[in-house]
């Protein structure tokens, strides 16, 4: 009698058998380029997986079968930006929908198809093991569309700018070497002149601006090149690229001045007028046309251009990547640990392997760096802070540190509307020179010494 066959399956048992489900009416979509793969709870509808293509009428039509699944919450992964016409269908639709980083749902453990992560996504966002990432809202995701597109007309720009300055070099016209920047005024009129068939150097020199350092004769003899047509074709065309770039560039600052006026003001009326710049920083080069800082200051309710190191343009960036309301961050550390300026301390065995930070792709996190590193000659309490960093630890992980502090400077001032006041260079090297005398007093008094001072 032949005997029955055992299983070799093994029984596995569920993983989630103990975990309470937190959210019930949940569902999970596996966002693609063609088509969208939703999962609802399987007792929803008899067939609970469903194919959606990626037209409007299709995600419409997902929508309304999500409603008729009683379904409340849907968490989605973010895929390129295939994700986000689906987003906003589903937000206006009603939906709480979970943004959750594909790097941290890839740590789980789970089967790769299209089919069986959104049930995946679904299993894991009912038992809220997924966090939701950071979204701000409409008006400020608007803002920031204005300003990336008004980033990468600013980088064309300044690719024009190099064309035509290879131009130059190649026929022998060292203009550049005789004045700090060809896109200023001096620069462009003598350029726009060489387009215009001038070729003599001293007719060319009369379009010096009074503010070039640079002597006449060092001028003239910069500006006796070969003449080369093909040069002269290329520095053309730059030159009609570069004035296209900059009406465009307008354009982009007269929808951002426009979407402005339609913030609510956080300032007071019959509050005193928003001061004079500070003193020593310089109008950025990129900035818009119009009074950006003023505008700023009246949606925020505070000045950044106060802290030293951050611009106009810069606190735009930071505005338009993280918005006005800090609620999201319950504390400064988590801002800044949300940013990728904390150490990422990764301990085993109760050693510390590691404690750089986490590579986070971040605007706001780049702008933050760039204004820290401009602070190594700056005469304030912050430059003096740089300093000591760098000379302990090095310029790149002074940098971290100090954008780490602009960061926390920047959450106070947006959530509690505080004003940032600079003590100044010589108010720091005081406080830490006293920290310094009180450690020594205490080293001493360890050793039963006493620190004497030299008369």
């Amino acid at each position: 009698m032949a005997r029955p066959k055992k299983s070799t399956a093994k029984s596995k048992a569920d993983p989630f058998a103990a975990l309470p489900p937190l959210n019930l009416n949940a569902a999970g979509i596996d966002v693609g380029n063609a088509a969208h793969c939703v999962a609802v709870p399987p007792d929803r509808d008899p067939q609970p997986v469903r194919t959606f293509g990626s037209f409007t009428t299709d995600l419409q039509r997902m929508a309304q079968w999500l409603k008729d699944c009683g379904i409340e919450t849907v968490v989605m992964e973010s895929t390129g930006v295939y994700w986000i016409p689906l987003y906003d269908i589903l937000e206006t639709s009603g939906f709480t929908v979970f943004l959750t980083n594909a790097r941290y749902v890839k740590s789980l453990p789970g089967r790769k198809t299209d089919v069986l992560d959104c049930q995946w996504l679904q299993k894991l966002h009912t038992f809220g093991l997924l966090n939701n990432s950071f979204r701000p809202p409409d008006q400020i995701r608007v803002l920031r569309s204005y300003l990336r597109q008004r980033e990468t007309l600013v980088a064309e720009a300044g690719t024009c700018i190099q064309r035509m300055q290879k131009a130059l070099t190649e026929m022998n016209v060292q203009l550049a070497n005789v004045i700090s920047d060809i896109s200023g005024v001096t620069g462009l009129a003598i350029i726009r002149a060489i387009i215009r068939g001038e070729r003599k150097p001293e007719e060319l020199l009369k379009l010096k601006d009074p503010r070039i350092q640079a002597t006449d004769e060092q001028i003239v003899e910069s500006l006796k090149g070969t003449w080369r047509p093909e040069q002269l074709f290329v520095l053309r065309q730059s030159l009609e690229l570069y004035d296209v770039y900059q009406e465009k560039i307008g354009d982009c600052d007269s929808c951002i001045r426009a979407l402005l006026q339609t913030f609510d003001s956080q300032v007071d009326p019959n509050a005193k007028p928003l001061p004079k710049p500070k003193r020593g920083k310089k109008p950025h080069g990129n900035a818009p046309n119009f009074d950006l800082r003023t505008e700023l200051y009246r949606i925020s309710g505070t000045d950044l251009t106060r802290i030293d190191g951050i611009d106009v343009v810069t606190a735009q960036v930071l505005i338009s990547e993280i918005g006005l309301n800090m609620n999201p961050w319950p504390t400064e550390k988590r801002f800044a640990s949300w940013l990728g300026l904390c150490p990422d301390n990764r301990i085993s065995g109760g050693k510390i392997l590691k404690r750089s930070t986490r590579h986070v792709v971040n605007r706001a996190t780049t702008a933050l760096r760039m204004a820290a590193s401009t602070l190594v000659r700056s005469k304030s309490a912050l430059g003096s802070n740089y300093r000591r960093f760098q000379a302990r630890f090095g310029p790149a992980k002074a940098i971290t540190a100090m954008a780490h502090k602009l960061a926390r400077l920047v959450y106070r001032m947006l959530r509690y509307g505080s004003q940032y006041v600079d003590k100044g260079m010589q108010h720091y090297e005081t406080k830490y020179r006293q920290q310094r005398i009180s450690w020594l007093i205490k080293q001493c008094a360890e050793f039963k010494m006493k620190l004497v001072p030299i008369t």
